[in-house]
């Protein structure tokens, strides 16, 4: 199942970073995809203090955050995680948020055109269905954080 955290301001990139590696410390935690508007080019004239984009560590690995952090998709297997993924947002989102699963799933499980399209014939990995921007180089808008198996 997926669920959309839906965030009533759009998230900084210290929020951002702080809420995803909570996020993505809980067990059943399959996918996690941040959605928003990129942020605008002219913003390596700011002052450092006014810049959004810039380096995020999650889960220990180093990730140039792209775009503002509009809304947050996520990929989970039990209903149950929805209160712990909840509480987590309170912690977080004091002005408030929307958790919303009324679509079945918001990340595309299935190959599409725009998949073939984009990596043809090549036999792509579960783990990149539905992560395809048509505009956009693949290697520099998507990063696949792996968890430590710790058995």
């Amino acid at each position: 199942m997926d669920i959309e955290i839906f965030p009533h301001r759009i998230l900084g990139s210290d929020t951002t970073e702080l809420l995803l590696n909570e996020l993505e410390s809980i067990d059943d935690v399959q996918r996690t995809v941040i959605h928003g508007p990129r942020f605008p080019k002219g913003e390596a004239t700011l002052p450092d203090k006014y810049k959004e984009r810039r380096v995020i560590n999650i889960n220990g690995e180093d990730v140039v955050l792209q775009v503002k952090t509009a809304r947050i998709f996520i990929e989970l297997t039990m209903e149950s995680t929805i209160k712990e993924i909840e509480e987590v947002c309170k912690k977080h989102i004091p002005f408030g948020f929307d958790i919303n699963q009324d679509r079945a799933n918001y990340i595309r499980k299935h190959k599409t055109v725009t998949d073939r399209i984009k990596y043809g014939s090549a036999d792509l990995p579960d783990d990149l269905v539905g992560m395809t921007d048509q505009y956009s180089d693949f290697e520099s808008h998507v990063n696949i954080i792996k968890r430590d198996n710790l058995d």
